[in-house]
């Protein structure tokens, strides 16, 4: 399982090349399948007990180093290429997130986020795809790199407690509609796929807010 969250750094490194190359296609859907495994090598790794059987790799430390890569650098330098976000300010949601990586309560006892969990590749391919004007584009980054410091948890999808057969059903059905919006537009158009697949991140701060007792006293 720890080769499989470690191939997600090779995924995002052929990603970051596809965008040097103007492959944006490509980029968007290895971006997605970084997602994907991302999704499942936590519950797998869990589910087999490897952090017993291989004690000396720290999972959750590679998990964090891989997720970095492609949550927070790969879709800035997507949103940097495309014109989206000036070249100088890539900066500020990159260290916003290194400062929400590097919290040791990033992840709370109760599992959940703690700040925004920096989905900079759900950003940025929302970003591209809705063709999203450059202020309006920077004006989320500045919105959501703020929201890394906002202590509000976000809910964990891999180890939801309520909802999570709902929530991972809706994730898989959303992975699906975006690879057919980032890699065939013409076609997604027409069925208006990317409006509608935010209902997905709509749902997940719902869930979030919810769950996570936003504007509510922890007891």
């Amino acid at each position: 399982m720890h080769a499989l969250t470690a191939s997600g750094a090779g995924i995002g490194t052929l990603a970051l090349v596809a965008i040097s190359r103007g492959a944006l296609e490509v980029a968007g859907i290895l971006m997605l399948v970084a997602l994907a495994v991302d999704s499942v090598d936590g519950s797998l790794a869990r589910r087999l007990r490897v952090s017993e059987l291989v004690p000396q790799i720290d999972g959750r430390r590679l998990d964090d180093v891989v997720d970095f890569l492609n949550y927070a650098v790969v879709p800035v330098v997507l949103m940097v290429w495309i014109g989206a976000l000036p070249a100088p300010l890539a900066a500020v949601p990159v260290l916003a997130s290194a400062y929400g990586f590097a919290q040791r309560d990033a992840k709370t006892e109760d599992d959940f986020f703690l700040g925004w969990p920096s989905y900079w590749n759900v950003v940025a391919l929302y970003v591209w795809r809705l063709e999203v004007s450059a202020p309006v584009a920077l004006a989320l980054v500045l919105f959501f790199s703020a929201a890394v410091f906002v202590p509000l948890k976000y809910i964990y999808p891999s180890k939801l407690r309520a909802w999570r057969r709902t929530t991972g059903v809706a994730a898989a059905l959303w992975m699906l509609a975006m690879a057919v919006v980032v890699a065939w537009p013409e076609r997604a158009r027409p069925l208006h796929l990317a409006p509608i697949s935010l209902l997905l991140p709509a749902w997940y701060v719902a869930l979030s807010a919810w769950l996570g007792r936003w504007g509510r006293r922890s007891n």
